[in-house]
């Protein structure tokens, strides 16, 4: 399977001013609709047969649609990348923002979004969410 940039983990921040500066270091990175979506690849899942484990821990963020080992995807050495998709996407929201850098195991996972594994009507279903949310925002 093709290498995908916006998979790859992002350095931290060392350049933000102090006063814009947490209490600890996080990378900068923008989502808008179109990179955010159900489909999430979580690396760093040790690879000592956590199948069931690993899938309880997901499952405890919302209802899974879809939760498999990918195989042919580049990882590091002894962990594994699993392809997991939420029914809701607010969901799958929530839980990359819990499980990303989050320790399981030994390991320390790392989440990004796949919107590259949606079909047509998933990503019709995302805008049309936006888009019904923008309309009813009061603020």
């Amino acid at each position: 399977m093709k290498e995908v940039k916006h998979h790859k983990q992002q350095s931290l921040c060392q350049t933000r001013a102090a006063y814009r500066q947490g209490r600890r270091l996080t990378a900068v990175k923008t989502y808008t609709i179109a990179n955010e979506s159900q489909h999430l690849f979580v690396y760093g899942v040790p690879k000592i047969n956590l199948f069931s484990e690993f899938k309880a821990l997901c499952a405890k963020q919302g209802k899974l649609t879809k939760f498999h080992l990918v195989a042919d995807h580049k990882t590091e050495i002894f962990t594994e990348c699993f392809h997991v998709v939420y029914e809701k996407f607010e969901v799958a929201r929530r839980a990359k923002r819990l499980l990303d850098n989050k320790a399981f195991y030994g390991g320390i996972l790392h989440v990004c979004y796949a919107p590259e594994h949606e079909t047509v009507d998933e990503t019709r279903a995302k805008l049309l969410l936006r888009n019904q949310s923008i309309l009813n925002y009061k603020g």
